[in-house]
């Protein structure tokens, strides 16, 4: 029991010297980074502490940790030392909030790897900064300089954060007035594609018919000609056309795999 209770008062002064040394650099410096990970990791009992809370919940452990320590980041971000509180008192609350947001907003659809769920919480809070300093929403590239990173990789951590996040294909919040839905503008059953079938089947069996059938059925069908022009112009009676086109008919109708 003493040596559990001496392990966790060093705990809590390391943390608090930790907490006390990051506070003092410059954010953005690679000592920064380094005091910042190594807070993170310091603290991750806490989180798992935190998640033992939801264990009961249909979500496995680990997936539960890794939203608790992005709670846990945004804590170590957002503490200020000087207030006389205990980081640990700070950030339970925070830890505990990004969980129940979790499960609250149906959990992500699309599993995010862990180095992308950091990487969204430092662009995140580097976004809040920016965005107050500028008085606008800071640019890709200025967040890639802020943060010592690509571009590519900010781009893939913005998207690692839109995977929490799951829209109605009705919703009209977000878009402009007259613009159409999510919904809208998704694909659709174009009736265009039942022709090419028809086309491809017809084609297919007009192959079969003698050539001088295939020929007054296009004569017929394609070139619109009644059955008097196209006698006049196969130098046909009217009559042989109409049982040509009868008998072709017969045929088709014959070798049509929808009609048996």
């Amino acid at each position: 029991m003493a040596v559990t209770r001496s392990k966790g008062a060093g705990a809590r002064v390391l943390t608090q010297s930790l907490c006390e040394r990051l506070a003092r650099l410059e954010t953005g410096t690679a000592e920064h980074s380094r005091v910042r990970d190594t807070l993170v990791e310091a603290n991750l009992p806490l989180v798992r502490y935190a998640a033992l809370r939801f264990h009961s919940r249909n979500e496995p452990m680990e997936d539960i940790v890794q939203v608790g320590t992005i709670g846990l980041i945004h804590a170590v971000d957002r503490f200020d030392p000087t207030r006389g509180v205990q980081f640990a008192t700070f950030a339970l609350p925070t830890i505990v909030g990004e969980i129940r947001r979790h499960f609250r907003d149906s959990v992500r659809a699309v599993h995010v790897p862990r180095r992308l769920h950091e990487l969204w919480a430092r662009v995140c809070a580097a976004a809040e900064e920016l965005t107050t300093a500028l008085g606008r929403s800071p640019t890709t590239a200025e967040l890639a300089e802020r943060l010592r990173l690509s571009e590519e990789d900010v781009v893939a951590s913005m998207d690692a954060g839109r995977a929490y996040r799951v829209s109605s294909l009705e919703a009209t919040r977000d878009r402009e007035e007259g613009s159409p839905a999510l919904v809208d503008r998704l694909g659709y059953e174009d009736p265009g594609l039942a022709d090419v079938e028809h086309r491809a089947l017809i084609r297919h069996l007009l192959v079969q018919l003698p050539e001088r059938e295939q020929r007054i059925l296009l004569l017929r069908y394609y070139r619109n000609l009644t059955q008097s022009q196209i006698s006049a112009e196969l130098g046909l009676s009217q009559m042989h056309i109409s049982r040509l086109l009868a008998r072709s008919f017969s045929r088709l109708r014959s070798a049509n795999p929808i009609e048996k």
